[in-house]
């Protein structure tokens, strides 16, 4: 006490001093710019990307969604949107900032042309065109001068210059990536160049393990010639609890109900596509016919009905279904099928599991997860994840989870997450960040994979002897305790072979010889092969028709194009700098 009693002066220094910074700080506004964060979701080589756009984008998936399923998403569908949006955003910025390197610009005439030139954009002609398809000039112009437009004017405006710039990106990069007349009639010869086969097979599984010397230097070697093999993304390992999203007995019991009151209803509905929609059905409206003696066993009560009646509820799996019946004869009986899914409560057993979880999560992070799992009896499970693949062991795909997980810490337990069928909450045990794999780690692989080797290599050794030793393919075969099989119409293009498997490499080699000729020993994927070509039927481009030229044509554009589009895609994001406030600013 008395240490600190002498000590007390310079302690009150130490606080006046400290309360001095702190007034100042408050009067720059300082805290108030800590606790904002920061103030756009991100940006992309420091043009920034605003939380407004990416919302105005999310919101744009959101209606085609709703407009092509009529449901709203779920979830985990949200949270794949929420990723696209994302990168259209970024990818729209690497573009953009492509196209100005590349002096690709559009005039504000050819914008003004877009709109009101003679031949305008498709959007402008579906607005203003006559009933002869020319376009209403005089409409168009009161349009485009009337005050009250002037906001959407600017919008469209913005719009057609984007789309224009982006047309002229489309035709550099189609210009540069053009398809030869060599390129389309390569094609053809490998989809139309056919070969009748014989081979003999040697699989490396003929060699056991105990004729196989694998020392500790030969797995060094390997593992050091080898290593970007064993590179590793970040991984976690988690812990979880899963709380069932399923229906209850009381759900099937609701919707049992609802069907029954609905039954008299079908009854006397005089328009039953409207009875569908009114009353949400998850069968599409359809009249079916079927002959009596073949209806299936689940639509059979509805011949015990009459004409007009519908059957009482029947239930197969998940779905009820009510028939009803709307002709018959002899023979045949017609009619509709009313189902409906059953499905969870949306309050009573989705908001009281999402309750549930949520308890559980406060509880787990107060007092530890595994403690709160065992004081409520629930079953924790193991699960591993690695960066960048949205599958995660023994729960399945998930967005949401690979987000949680890409900004998480370990020991950090997660809010509910809530997939298709369960919520789940999150206990990170263990992160690994990315590098390369240790020896010790991945020994095992590694002597299989050198064993395997060894074993090729034995095999072949053995089939070059027999080759020296023997004149023809019946004879080493013969040599060899096996037999020659044959394959007839093998084309160029194909991977596999019938009686083989897939052995890309030997169906090269195949081609690579001449018709009656014998090829040496052949390191194929399962087996080592001898093959002879037996007879060649080459394609002929006399047959290649201007139209077949054509579809060619487009096919390999397609293909060059998309396949140019994500390597320069991933290449530009790897050269960009890219910021993500995402986990700050979307954080619950």
């Amino acid at each position: 006490m008395d240490k600190m009693r002498k000590s007390t002066s310079v302690i009150l220094w130490v606080l006046i001093f400290s309360f001095g910074v702190l007034w100042m700080l408050a009067d720059t506004n300082m805290f108030d710019v800590i606790q904002q964060g920061p103030r756009t979701l991100g940006s992309v080589n420091g043009e920034s990307i605003s939380l407004e756009e990416y919302n105005n984008r999310l919101q744009y998936y959101t209606q085609q969604y709703s407009e092509r399923t009529g449901n709203s998403m779920t979830p985990e569908v949200r949270a794949q949107y929420e990723q696209q949006s994302w990168n259209d955003l970024v990818n729209s910025r690497l573009l953009q900032d492509k196209m100005d390197d590349l002096g690709i610009h559009v005039t504000d005439q050819e914008v003004v042309d877009m709109i009101t030139g003679p031949n305008p954009d498709p959007l402008i002609r579906q607005n203003f065109a006559n009933e002869d398809g020319t376009i209403d000039r005089v409409a168009l112009q009161s349009w485009a001068e009337a005050p009250e437009n002037t906001q959407l004017l600017i919008s469209i405006e913005q719009q057609m210059r984007q789309k224009r710039q982006q047309q002229k990106m489309n035709n550099y990069l189609q210009s540069s990536m053009d398809v030869s007349d060599y390129e389309v009639e390569q094609y053809y010869i490998r989809n139309n160049t056919r070969a009748d086969v014989s081979f003999v097979r040697f699989p490396y599984a003929d060699v056991s393990n105990s004729e196989i010397s694998v020392s500790e230097d030969d797995l060094r070697e390997y593992y050091n010639n080898n290593q970007d093999k064993y590179e590793r993304k970040e991984s976690y390992r988690i812990t979880y609890v899963s709380f069932d999203k399923t229906p209850t007995k009381e759900d099937t019991t609701r919707t049992f109900e609802e069907m029954n009151r609905l039954q008299s209803e079908f009854v006397t509905a005089e328009n039953d596509s409207l009875f569908f929609n009114r009353y949400q059905s998850d069968m599409e409206y359809s009249v079916k016919t079927a002959n009596k003696d073949e209806i299936r066993e689940l639509y059979q009560p509805v011949l015990d009905v009459s004409v007009g009646k519908v059957t009482d509820v029947i239930q197969d799996g998940g779905r009820l279904f009510l028939l009803k019946k709307l002709d018959e004869t002899a023979n045949e009986v017609t009619f509709t099928v009313f189902g409906r899914d059953i499905t969870a409560d949306p309050i009573a057993t989705i908001d009281a599991r999402a309750e549930t979880a949520d308890d559980f999560s406060f509880y787990a992070q107060e007092d530890g997860f595994k403690g709160e799992a065992e004081r409520r009896d629930l079953e924790i499970s193991e699960a591993f994840a690695t960066k960048g693949n949205n599958f995660i062991s023994g729960i399945g795909q998930s967005q949401q989870i690979m987000r949680f997980l890409e900004s998480a810490y370990e020991g950090q337990i997660s809010d509910p997450l809530e997939l298709n069928e369960q919520f789940v909450v999150i206990k990170v045990n263990e992160i690994t960040e990315a590098g390369v794999e240790p020896f010790e780690e991945v020994e095992d692989q590694i002597r299989t994979v050198v064993t395997n080797n060894k074993r090729k290599q034995q095999i072949v050794t053995n089939v070059e002897d027999l080759i020296s030793q023997n004149s023809d393919l019946k004879s080493i075969a013969e040599a060899a305790g096996k037999e020659v099989m044959t394959v007839e119409s093998l084309a160029k293009s194909d991977a596999t072979i019938e009686g083989a498997g897939r052995e890309p490499k030997v169906v090269g080699a195949i081609f690579g010889l001449n018709e009656g000729e014998q090829s040496p020993a052949i390191e194929g994927t399962s087996a080592a092969f001898v093959v002879q070509l037996d007879e060649l039927y080459e394609a002929d481009l006399d047959n290649l028709t201007a139209d077949e030229r054509q579809r060619i044509r487009q096919q390999l554009r397609r293909q060059k194009n998309q396949a140019f589009m994500n390597t320069w895609i991933e290449q530009l994001k790897k050269e960009a700098d890219i910021e993500d406030n995402r986990a700050q600013l979307l954080r619950g």
